[in-house]
């Protein structure tokens, strides 16, 4: 079946399931709200750090989008994603997001004072500098560290850098760690996003559904109910789940999406679906390949 006759069908303008992240289709549930207002804290008050964690598909970089999106003009933003390496690695991986050229040759004191340089001429032009780090969970402890210490740079009270990290729940199990205890102490704003709950979940599909020109109840209150808890809440599992059933429902000539076809797309086995790791799984694990204690 093509978008087209999907969309047909339901007289949708576009698919209100799309996985990709889009701030035009942000539902502002009371958790991503507050997220969102941590977010717009952290820059207002120039915070060195602001920490933001969520399970996988809980809208963490569709937030963040948005943030950047309503950026006033005085402020320079470095965008990394999955940053991989050691020191003078990061210190790469961070100037090429600011659009700064690097050679080969660079050792880290050339890389730290290239950093530095970019981020005081900003200053002295009236802009800041703020760095978002995504996927920060995948750091390892030495380049949070790192991160600690380029937040140093500044100009008597002045902070000329911020960091926005965004990561899985790991990264707050990270942060807590004893040999992080300066690291965390930086962090001004934090905030973890939890899944939605069965009412949320309800007006979060039914916000997709109305966005797109559809009349919000394609869905019945069992199906919602159903693909909530399935989903386990998470928005990009609802998403994936919705998308299809309306597939199913439109194969078939019907416009709204029942019990049993979520029930039929479930036990067709279509959706691979993934689980929290268990909360002694995300303990930080030292060298010997224990727990930390």
């Amino acid at each position: 079946m093509s978008i087209d006759l999907y969309n047909e069908n339901f007289g949708f303008a576009e698919r209100p399931f799309s996985l990709l992240p889009d701030p035009d289709f942000l539902f502002w549930s009371p958790a991503h709200s507050k997220a969102y207002a941590i977010l717009e804290y952290g820059l207002m008050t120039h915070a060195p750090l602001t920490v933001i964690t969520g399970e996988v598909g809980t809208g963490k970089t569709t937030l963040v989008r948005k943030l950047l999106d309503g950026l006033e003009d005085d402020i320079t933003v470095g965008l990394i994603s999955n940053a991989q390496g050691g020191r003078g690695d990061l210190l790469r991986w961070v100037l090429n997001s600011l659009d700064e050229r690097t050679t080969a040759d660079q050792d880290y004191v050339s890389l730290f004072q290239q950093f530095q340089d970019f981020v005081v001429e900003r200053y002295a032009e009236g802009r800041r500098v703020v760095l978002v780090i995504d996927e920060a969970q995948n750091l390892p402890t030495e380049l949070l560290e790192e991160l600690r210490m380029l937040t140093n740079i500044n100009a008597g009270k002045d902070e000329l850098l911020q960091l926005i990290l965004v990561g899985q729940p790991e990264l707050r199990a990270m942060i807590a760690r004893p040999d992080l205890r300066q690291f965390a102490q930086r962090v001004s704003a934090s905030y973890h996003i939890d899944p939605m709950d069965l009412k949320t979940t309800r007006e979060y599909i039914r916000h997709r559904l109305s966005h797109v020109g559809g009349t919000g109840n394609e869905f019945s209150p069992a199906a919602m109910r159903m693909i909530h808890e399935s989903a386990n809440g998470i928005p990009r599992i609802v998403n994936k789940m919705c998308d299809l059933a309306l597939v199913y429902a439109a194969s078939s000539d019907r416009k709204q999406v029942g019990l049993p076809t979520v029930k039929e797309l479930i036990r067709d086995g279509i959706l691979i679906k993934t689980h929290p790791l268990p909360l002694f799984l995300r303990e930080p694990i030292n060298k010997t390949g224990k727990a930390a204690e």
